[in-house]
């Protein structure tokens, strides 16, 4: 697919203009990483300081209309009766047959009678698709793409540049608020995919251009940077998050990705829900785990993971070399019977580098 054919973000002509890499995201054309130091420089500062991220390539829809909250409820995994408005929830579309992960999303819970969803970028339609097939008559539900923006700010110095421009910080993890910026409607919400203390911003999507601009001037008394794609997949990786098409798929249950805590087993219905029930009780599917490098070497995506005498007992998921440890790094599914502290090996392009098994996060942060 060529940059062409790829769909952009509002923000594209600011990422060319500061030179970006740019690739291929579930369809869009977006950042990897800024010309100055690049992944490891934009690590650095999320970490220590603070980061921007363009993250409108993401999915956005809307469900709206009388009984709109059990509709959601009855569809994905996570039990939306355990929070009130308004407060966002990370959840799973199953499948209904298989129990595999059609995508992970977030859902902003605005009220009883609307929800506003963020899939990921490849999966949007998808999710749409199998809403509406099985939506009552009276429930709108409507792909919103291209209609909003999304900017994450990320790091321990987020709230100060979020604050400089008049928005809300003082919120619980996971709550949101509709704020005023220069006019305009921005939906904040207390979130991330960093670790780090952080806020994710929603403005209409031709008000991103603006808003990034005021959050890029806000942000230099504390030397932050723009950062691409690259840096949020080397944070995510040293929290363990889950990444859809790695740790979650179609063929990657709730139950094999360690995300039980994302389900509501005492609801009625969720999408999946017999199947993921048996395989919970079964308990032989394998379990998500963290690798820690003690070789030099990167274990990478779709490696296999043996025992020191070569049998094969699991496949690395996600792999990076970690920037804070300058350790490689890795999530991968394991079989039944893999205990923290086991030394295995990945096998890199035919070079056994020698792991050990530990639980994430790779690295702690403080995000209260």
């Amino acid at each position: 697919m060529t940059g062409d054919t790829l769909k952009t973000s509002p923000l594209h002509e600011r990422h060319v203009a500061l030179g970006a890499k740019m690739a291929d995201f579930g369809g869009w054309e977006m950042p990897i990483e800024y010309p100055g130091g690049g992944v490891l420089r934009e690590h650095t500062a999320v970490r220590e300081r603070v980061g921007l991220f363009d993250v409108s390539h993401l999915g956005k829809a809307l469900v709206k209309g009388a009984g709109a909250a059990d509709f959601v409820n009855s569809c994905f995994t996570n039990d939306l009766r355990k929070v009130e408005p308004p407060k966002a929830q990370y959840t799973m579309c199953c499948d209904e047959e298989t129990g595999g992960v059609v995508d992970d999303l977030i859902q902003y819970f605005k009220s009883e009678d609307e929800l506003f969803l963020v899939p990921n970028a490849a999966n949007t339609a998808e999710v749409v698709r199998r809403m509406q097939a099985k939506a009552p008559a009276e429930l709108e539900i409507t792909d919103q793409h291209t209609e909003f923006g999304i900017i994450a700010v990320q790091g321990p110095k987020a709230p100060e540049v979020v604050a400089a421009l008049g928005l809300p910080t003082d919120l619980e993890y996971m709550s949101f608020t509709t704020a005023q910026w220069e006019g305009h409607d921005v939906i904040v919400l207390r979130s991330g995919y960093t670790g780090e203390k952080g806020f994710e911003l929603v403005p209409r999507w031709d008000d991103t251009p603006a808003l990034w601009d005021a959050l890029v001037e806000a942000m230099q008394p504390y030397d932050g940077l723009a950062c691409g794609l690259g840096a949020r997949d080397t944070l995510r990786t040293e929290m363990g998050y889950a990444l859809h098409g790695h740790e979650l798929s179609m063929d990657i249950t709730p139950n094999m990705a360690r995300a039980g805590w994302a389900v509501g087993w005492k609801k009625d219905a969720f999408w999946g829900k017999a199947v993921l029930e048996a395989q919970r009780a079964e308990k032989t599917c394998r379990l998500a785990w963290g690798l820690l490098a003690t070789g030099r070497g990167i274990p990478r995506a779709d490696c296999e993971v043996r025992t020191p005498a070569g049998d094969v007992v699991g496949v690395v998921t996600s792999g990076t070399m970690s920037p804070t440890l300058k350790q490689g790094i890795a999530l991968a599914l394991l079989d039944r019977g893999a205990t923290e502290g086991d030394e295995l090996v990945v096998d890199v392009r035919g070079r056994d580098l020698a792991v050990t098994v530990v639980k994430p996060p790779f690295v702690q942060v403080e995000t209260a």
